[in-house]
């Protein structure tokens, strides 16, 4: 598939997909609700498809992507208003994607990619388990439920796609936190609870996107 093909696919049906996005976010009654949320999320929907397209050449891999795409702005949303990430949302959506990734492993007969998407879910939701069980003040468990979805989107994209989009979420939370300690000097601000899930999901789009060229930098 050719960029120019990918990104046109991909903005159109993530666009297309996150209509539902409304739908999923009505599904958790405590989340605030207005029409203004349709057109972000469209738009939202637009660019990620859009922007994954381009930069993935298989059509599998995007698959997967826009598979998550709709999940994924309605659990941003929800997150940033609630600090929730509901498993009515998130696992039915894993499941989804293990399906795909089935259907592809039968139709093409290439074991590597979803075997490869399978070891990110695992990989990915072992180091937020991990994080969680240490400091589970500081993280949720919806938060290693989205990172299991996440990994295997990752996973099936690629390696480098893989470590970047589980390590960018991090630098992504902790970089303008501490600027905006430094600006108002105030280390309360430090200390403060955020809501992590839409830095895992702006930060697994950053690794799918300069995930290779990142790591290719830091290798050569």
């Amino acid at each position: 598939m050719s960029s120019q093909l990918g990104a046109l696919v991909g903005a159109l049906v993530g666009g297309a997909l996150c209509l539902a996005v409304p739908w999923l976010v009505a599904r958790t009654s405590e989340v605030p609700r207005g029409r203004r949320l349709l057109p972000g999320a469209v738009l939202a929907g637009t660019v990620a498809g859009g922007s994954a397209g381009a930069e993935l050449d298989s059509g599998w891999a995007l698959a997967a992507v826009l598979v998550a795409t709709p999940a994924c702005v309605a659990l941003a949303f929800v997150d940033w208003h609630t600090r929730l990430l509901p498993s009515r949302i998130v696992l039915p959506t894993t499941g989804a994607l293990l399906v795909l990734l089935a259907v592809e492993w039968v139709v093409t007969g290439d074991h590597d990619a979803p075997l490869r998407a399978v070891i990110g879910l695992v990989v990915a939701r072992s180091i937020y388990w991990l994080l969680w069980f240490v400091h589970s003040a500081g993280m949720g468990f919806g938060d290693v439920r989205l990172a299991a979805l996440l990994g295997a989107v990752l996973g099936r994209a690629g390696w480098a796609e893989l470590v970047v989009g589980t390590y960018a979420p991090f630098l992504l939370f902790a970089v303008p936190g501490l600027l905006l300690a430094l600006v108002r000097r105030d280390r309360r601000l430090l200390r403060a609870a955020y809501p992590f899930g839409p830095f895992m999901v702006v930060g697994a789009l950053l690794g799918v996107l300069v995930g290779p060229a990142l790591v290719g930098l830091i290798t050569a």
